[in-house]
């Protein structure tokens, strides 16, 4: 490598080694292909797929989610499970009622096509008649997942964006193998009555419309900061569903009513994915995503400047 000179406004000449700019230019290079290679997308729905990818794990592998799998059932986990959804729908679609004009949940606002607090008060009426309502409370992992919802409603709205991607997506994903599955097992009644929650009359094609939800999460126009946050809130709700999953496999484990099922994974027959029923769906195309790629970046930025700031000073050490 040879260098060049330069002159100064001074008048003196100034070496600067071609090392130097190679250098420089290889780090800004390095911060570049890493950018690329790590897949940093900017969609929100995209950040959120990968970003919960590995809590969607956990509900799948649950107790719950195998033994629902395999197409075990007990009408008492079924029923309780309802109940926690019913609460938890039901502060969900408030807030959302009074946050619908802020600008991260318009974009998302389906209450025609989405909202599940009537069909879930439907099937409640199914199991336990005209007083149902005088026989449901919430259990401790709802109420503090109700308390959470309310919580990002009031103080933090747009967060509520997470909480409708973990459950609203999750329905969609999951409610045909529900319907096939209890009708079967449970030998509930063909007309759907008990599993109105999955019923969206609204929507024609369940695929059609979460694509038409992702890109309307693309549309929330919020910073990468925000979009991080979101994605944390995402991975929150994904935990208090474990919580309540936890809840109904304790109720399993001492309900004496007998599980029934076929014993043997019925997914594929059934004409879907196996899935707990309680739990978020995640299907989609994977996407890479670092939720802390941004400081790692910026720690590479740092080093190409001090790079930089080294061959400065080089040059002008005598």
């Amino acid at each position: 490598l040879t260098s060049r000179s330069l002159v100064t406004p001074g008048g003196q000449m100034d070496r600067f080694p071609n090392i130097y700019i190679f250098i420089y230019t290889y780090i800004l290079l390095i911060i570049f292909i890493t950018s690329r290679s790590v897949g940093i997308s900017a969609d929100l729905s995209e950040m959120l797929l990968a970003g919960t990818k590995e809590s969607h794990t956990k509900t799948e592998i649950s107790q719950l989610g195998r033994d629902f799998y395999k197409g075990i059932v007990k009408k008492d986990v079924l029923k309780k499970g309802i109940e926690a959804l019913y609460f938890i729908y039901s502060a969900m679609e408030d807030e959302l009622e009074r946050n619908k004009d802020h600008p991260y949940i318009a974009p998302i606002y389906f209450p025609t096509e989405l909202y599940r607090r009537e069909a879930l008060a439907q099937d409640l009426q199914y199991f336990y008649g005209v007083d149902w309502e005088s026989l449901i409370s919430p259990s401790p992992a709802t109420t503090l997942w109700v308390k959470r919802i309310h919580e990002v409603g009031k103080k933090d709205p747009g967060m509520l964006v997470a909480h409708c991607y973990v459950r609203y997506i999750g329905d969609l994903s999951g409610g045909h193998l529900l319907n096939n599955v209890a009708k079967k097992v449970l030998r509930l009644p063909a007309t759907g009555d008990g599993l109105r929650f999955y019923q969206f009359e609204g929507i024609t094609s369940h695929k059609g419309f979460k694509q038409l939800y992702r890109s309307k999460l693309n549309e929330v126009d919020v910073e990468m900061e925000t979009k991080l946050s979101i994605v944390d809130e995402a991975i929150r709700a994904y935990d208090y569903s474990l919580l309540v999953i936890a809840e109904l496999e304790e109720i399993g484990k001492t309900s004496k009513e007998e599980a029934t099922g076929f014993g043997h994974s019925h997914a594929g027959a059934m004409g879907g994915e196996g899935k707990c029923p309680f739990s978020s769906g995640n299907t989609g195309k994977s996407a890479t995503y670092l939720s802390h790629i941004p400081n790692q970046l910026a720690v590479a930025a740092l080093v190409a400047i001090l790079a930089g700031f080294t061959a400065w000073y080089s040059l002008r050490a005598p």
